[in-house]
């Protein structure tokens, strides 16, 4: 239900190419790391998005959503789910068009409120997973 094929297709063919990456750092241990460098090799632009601001396989950073001065299409999220409701509030506010919760990361009121904006999203998959998978 939260990660259909046909809107997984979607975000990854239709929606756009500018992915902010919620949680991404430099530390390459972290799964946001490799699933970023996937991305890219995909064609996306990654925006790292991270307290730090580390500028992220050469791409700059920002701390918040909110501070990228440029739209951004889908906002893939590799934070806590308590933490991934308010999140998925600020990719609504900033007029991103989807929203992706990585494996594991799952608030169904958050699901539903996004939806209800009118943003595609995906919840507990990832892109790096299904990227493969579209043939």
């Amino acid at each position: 239900m939260y990660g259909d094929p046909s809107t997984v297709r979607k975000i990854l063919t239709e929606v756009g190419d500018t992915w902010a990456v919620v949680g991404l750092s430099t530390n390459e241990r972290r799964a946001a790391y490799g699933v970023a460098d996937v991305l890219q090799r995909f064609g996306k632009r990654i925006v790292p998005v991270h307290p730090k601001a580390e500028t992220v396989h050469g791409e700059r950073g920002y701390a918040s959503l909110a501070e990228i001065p440029f739209p951004v299409d889908v906002v893939d999220v590799f934070v806590n789910s308590e933490l991934a409701g308010p999140v998925a509030d600020e990719a609504v506010a900033i007029g991103a068009k989807a929203v992706w919760f990585q494996l594991d990361v799952i608030d169904e009121a958050a699901y539903e409120r996004t939806r209800a904006a009118g943003l595609a999203m995906v919840m507990d998959r990832c892109p790096a997973i299904e990227i493969p998978r579209l043939g």
